[in-house]
């Protein structure tokens, strides 16, 4: 199978996307890397470093005293229900074995 993906990747040949030119501030484009490595600095510093919005969304707390599960209902949930029965013991005896 490793040997099928390979030979299709090599056929392919390489599909990366091209790169974008990095641009400043005025839409020129910048071409000395130190220069766009910086560029890229002052962006994620603006991105990053934004003030607080002023009318911040009221988002309810989610409810801490939640139902604890039965353990039958965490077996339950387990196991795919689109099983046969005896795919499930199958299945349940074996995972037993291995611990």
């Amino acid at each position: 199978m490793k040997q099928l993906y390979d030979t299709t990747k090599k056929l392919s040949g390489n599909r990366r996307k091209p790169e974008r030119p990095v641009k400043s501030k005025e839409c020129e484009v910048i071409t000395n890397i130190d220069e766009q490595r910086n560029r890229w600095v002052e962006h994620f510093k603006e991105l990053l470093n934004r003030p607080a919005p002023l009318n911040p969304p009221d988002i309810e707390a989610a409810p801490t005293n939640l139902p604890m599960l039965t353990h039958q209902q965490l077996k339950k949930s387990a196991w795919p229900s689109n099983k046969s029965k005896v795919a499930k013991q199958q299945d349940q005896t074996t995972f037993l074995q291995r611990q």
